[in-house]
């Protein structure tokens, strides 16, 4: 049987986990998780916002916040940030094990900000004042206007997980973010060693939307050449751009650029794999597992994906097909995928599922703060 340690000391790559609850930490699951090789843990809104509307867990709590600050929304992040805090608490010694290498946790800005620069910035410069942890990293989606408050908070020496990132094009505006940010840090006296960083590829949603414009072309001429190539690309776009990636991180930490930054004490920015889970059940459950592993990265899995690797995963690197990827995405531009628009539907898409399932979870507390406030 496979197991998450062979991924990391086999494959260079940190299996973290993609999902939080109140349960995981009472009942000693996350260390059992831990225990089992899991390296790290991230989040979202719809993952903490599924947390919460399950089951009684965050009840109790909720009054008592609401009760002291009388907004749903202080308490929500209350709510949160205990979750967080006490995951921080259960990676705290494998993050000084690895060398800071790993045991991160992540908490994401509110995803109405994606759009807005400023409150970017003033959010995720709170939230690392609230929960001042070496081991912390803010989420910041990689937004048009998300790129400058990356920037920003490297420059002021905070640890940031980037995600939503749907295009190498964005990615590469990322890892200049992330460079120029430290060359400010340390330019004002700052120690890069202290500043960890992740870029987050949403990488099965690329082929679902990408899927789904193959699907449309050959439908529309089913019989022509034009369509059979269509339907021989479903599938393949995800993997093969999330290569592609990883080949610019390649070469941006072979640049004498990074040299000075790394001999200065900074550390690379992993490029991170997550929504890793398969969506269509037509395709390997470990489709976005297997085909990426390689040295400096990080895969982070739900659940299921986990136990299906545990099952029956196997570790060999895989990321280095780069010339297979480039193919796939010469013949995607033949048959007319645009993969920048595709790019911006999914960012688009992200924030607005995130921005959905805030508000929701926001709307319930609000039906709970006003019983609370009948009895």
């Amino acid at each position: 049987m496979t197991s998450l340690r062979d991924l990391y000391e086999t494959g260079g790559q940190s299996p973290w986990i993609d999902n939080l609850k109140r349960s995981w930490l009472t009942g000693g699951y996350l260390g059992r998780l831990i225990e089992s090789g899991v390296r790290g843990l991230t989040s979202n809104p719809t993952i903490m916002a599924k947390a919460i509307e399950e089951g009684s867990d965050y009840d109790d709590q909720f009054a008592e916040s609401f009760g002291r600050h009388r907004n749903a929304l202080d308490a929500y992040w209350d709510l949160v940030i205990t979750d967080v805090e006490g995951a921080l608490t259960q990676f705290g010694p494998l993050h000084r094990e690895s060398g800071r290498r790993d045991g991160f946790v992540s908490i994401e800005v509110a995803p109405s900000l994606a759009r807005d620069t400023a409150g970017t910035i003033e959010a995720a410069r709170k939230l690392h004042e609230r929960i001042a942890r070496e081991n912390l990293l803010v989420k910041i989606p990689a937004s048009e206007e998300g790129i400058p408050a990356i920037r920003q908070m490297i420059a002021e020496g905070h640890s940031i997980n980037v995600t939503l990132i749907f295009s190498i094009e964005r990615y590469e505006e990322v890892m200049e973010a992330y460079l120029s940010g430290l060359e400010e840090f340390i330019g004002n006296g700052g120690d890069p060693s202290t500043v960890a960083s992740v870029a987050s590829f949403f990488v099965s949603r690329v082929d679902t939307e990408t899927d789904r414009r193959l699907s449309a072309l050959a439908e529309s001429e089913p019989d022509s050449p034009r369509a059979v190539a269509a339907r021989s690309l479903r599938g393949k776009t995800a993997v093969a751009q999330a290569r592609l990636a990883y080949e610019r991180f390649q070469r941006s930490v072979q640049s004498e650029r990074w040299s000075r930054l790394e001999a200065a004490g900074a550390r690379v920015q992993r490029p991170l794999w997550a929504s890793t889970s398969t969506k269509n059940p037509d395709y390997p459950d470990l489709l976005y597992v297997e085909t990426l592993i390689g040295p400096d990265t990080v895969n982070t899995m739900p659940e299921g994906t986990i136990d299906a690797f545990l099952d029956h995963g196997h570790v060999a690197r895989t990321i280095d097909d780069f010339d297979h990827a480039r193919e796939v995405l010469d013949q995607l531009a033949e048959v007319g995928v645009d993969l920048d628009d595709v790019a911006a539907t999914l960012e688009q898409e992200g924030i607005t599922a995130f921005e959905k399932s805030f508000d929701e979870v926001n709307e319930r507390l609000e039906n709970k703060a006003a019983q609370l406030d009948q009895h």
